[in-house]
């Protein structure tokens, strides 16, 4: 058999602690504890963290695990439409001022923070009202040009675009104003966004007309058009999401029914990992794909305001089983 320095050019080194600066794939032997051991990529994990102040589903939310918002939503009972906002800091959620409409199933920036965010379009008109945070109230800005709920949004406050929803339409947004750009290959609604413009992805999402089905489909954007590219594991729709186009999380959503599955995306494909604590359809998304935020949602037949944290360690210290 051959040995381990053939195949890899170099011998397994001792050591009686853990060796620094780590690499995965790295193996080497303790000798303290008279075992073999490697550096492994780490498969983060879900844990429940303090719940919102209000219940909602389907709000918007931008930020990152420990400086995030959330706004807007319905409750269910009595299927109320809210303009309520919270923050959240790491450890817990704080009421600040309501968005001017009240609203759900809107797009919003997702690399923005409890200090600046963006929300446009919404239920339940099709509304295409667009609202700016600036960390102690909401300002109106620039409508869409197109009016609709069920969308997708990502990017900041000044570089963002808004996919679809019942309107087969993108947008992007300079900072002022929105411009109609190409659309998307596939046609959808309640579909995930992740990204910036230009450089986002639409993920999954629903038929908007009869007969009913649900989508798979990833298409990438590059600032001028659609490409599409590998598909998610399982189709969905009305899921969140963290991260970007390179790097991004989808968590929740219908697939058909409620789920708690979670799919990272490493700009060419995606995997399976660990699921939420609990199965749940709309949920609003913050953060990346090493530390993902997810918050209210609709766990049937009543929303919810609990939270989740994902918290990826990125490498883990494996000891090698030669049993």
């Amino acid at each position: 058999m051959p040995e381990y320095k053939t195949i890899h050019g170099v011998k397994i080194r001792d050591y009686t602690t853990d060796p620094d600066n780590l690499i995965v794939g790295q193996v080497w032997f303790d000798k303290t504890n008279k075992v073999l051991q490697f550096q492994a990529e780490g498969a983060g994990s879900w844990a429940t963290t303090n719940a919102m102040n209000t219940g909602r589903y389907a709000p918007g939310g931008t930020g990152t695990q420990t400086s995030a918002i959330a706004f807007g939503g319905r409750v269910s009972p009595p299927n109320a439409y809210v303009a309520n906002a919270e923050t959240y800091n790491g450890s817990s959620w704080t009421e600040v001022a309501d968005l001017n409409t009240a609203r759900n199933s809107m797009g919003s920036s997702s690399s923005g923070s409890a200090t600046a965010a963006l929300a446009f379009g919404g239920a339940a008109s099709n509304y295409n009202n667009t609202e700016i945070w600036n960390g102690s109230g909401w300002t109106e800005l620039n409508n869409l040009n197109t009016g609709r709920s069920a969308l997708a949004g990502c990017g900041s406050t000044t570089a963002a675009i808004a996919v679809n929803g019942n309107s087969n339409v993108t947008e992007t947004w300079n900072g002022t104003s929105w411009t109609e750009v190409n659309d998307l290959n596939t046609a959808r609604l309640a579909l995930t966004a992740l990204g910036s413009s230009p450089g986002a992805i639409a993920i999954g999402g629903e038929q908007p007309a009869s007969p009913y089905a649900i989508y798979n489909n990833t298409e990438s954007w590059n600032g001028s058009a659609w490409t599409e590219v590998n598909n998610l594991n399982a189709a969905g729709h009305v899921a969140a999401g963290s991260g970007d186009h390179t790097l991004g999380l989808l968590f929740g959503g219908n697939r058909p029914s409620r789920t708690a599955k979670t799919e990272k995306w490493n700009g060419t494909s995606w995997t399976e990992i660990n699921d939420l604590n609990a199965a749940i359809a709309y949920p609003g998304g913050a953060g990346s794909t090493t530390a993902a935020l997810s918050f209210g949602g609709d766990l049937g037949p009543a929303s919810t305001a609990n939270a989740e944290e994902f918290t990826d360690p990125v490498l883990s210290t494996k000891t090698v089983d030669i049993d």
